[in-house]
């Protein structure tokens, strides 16, 4: 079996945030089109394991009515202390040492669904194999940025780009390593 990658698939605005002020996320209606997932079908077809954080986690919870990713192995990294429920657990400890685990088990992607804080932690360890950044034609100025300040350097290949007809434009980098 190939070894498993992990994944960040998300999007952003073209000056970096993930989120407006008050984790609102309205600028990503911009390139919403009937029949359109951007590619996101085809890659959750190869994701087994989800790792998102309770932020991001919570907000899809209020918005959806079921969430979308119930249905894989899945870690809220929370601080808070909860069952799981279903194939969704509460993890407590740091991501870098879910991952690292995660990593010795045979299996597919491991999905890194944000948020920002636990993507700049993988980062800083080396542990994100690709990024898929799919760049919303919309400058937000303030909010949760994507990249967090950082000490270490990732050198980033470009895999792919894609351009689609309301603006977005996916780019699939490799982290060298």
């Amino acid at each position: 079996m190939a070894k498993r990658k992990v994944v960040v698939y998300i999007a952003t605005s073209v000056d970096g945030f993930i989120a407006q002020e008050g984790d609102k996320l309205d600028f990503l209606s911009l390139v919403e089109k009937e029949g359109e997932d951007y590619g996101y079908n085809q890659f959750i077809d190869t994701v087994s394991t989800v790792i998102v954080g309770r932020r991001t986690y919570n907000w899809v919870i209020q918005h959806v009515p079921v969430f979308p990713h119930s249905s894989k192995e899945t870690f809220v990294i929370t601080s808070e202390k909860r069952e799981s429920e279903g194939n969704i657990q509460f993890y407590n400890q740091s991501p870098v040492i879910l991952v690292k685990q995660l990593l010795q088990n045979n299996g597919g992607t491991i999905f890194v669904d944000g948020g920002a804080n636990v993507i700049h932690q993988l980062l800083d360890e080396n542990l994100i194999d690709e990024l898929i950044l799919s760049v919303i034609p919309i400058l937000v100025g303030k909010g949760t940025r994507l990249f967090q300040d950082r000490q270490q350097l990732n050198v980033l290949q470009l895999k792919s780009e894609k351009h689609f007809d309301k603006g977005l434009v996916q780019l699939h980098y490799v982290v060298k390593k």
